[in-house]
């Protein structure tokens, strides 16, 4: 499934990913630092949403209480959530 996550409080407008049973590929981000956002897109691909989570929930820039790899994170878990969501309510 191709997930698009709206971001809050950093320079990037959005991420978009593909989302297969929990596993994470093809990151890309709207905006933002261009190079390390980049980078992080391929270091986590293939990764887990709780394998994501784990590593970038939490992180900040700055002054700022959040950061693109913790919208990333919060990206993910959403991601999952749906995901789920939509699983229990097809059975």
């Amino acid at each position: 499934m191709k997930f698009n996550y709206k971001t809050s409080g950093v320079c990037s407008s959005s991420i978009t990913f593909d989302y297969d049973d929990g596993i994470v590929k093809n990151i890309k981000f709207r905006g933002g630092c261009d190079g390390n956002l980049k980078a992080i897109a391929k270091l986590v691909n293939g990764w887990t949403c709780d394998e994501i989570a784990e590593k970038c929930k939490g992180n900040t820039c700055g002054t700022n209480k959040t950061s693109c790899a913790d919208q990333l994170a919060k990206a993910v878990l959403a991601a999952k959530h749906y995901a789920n969501k939509n699983k229990k309510e097809d059975n």
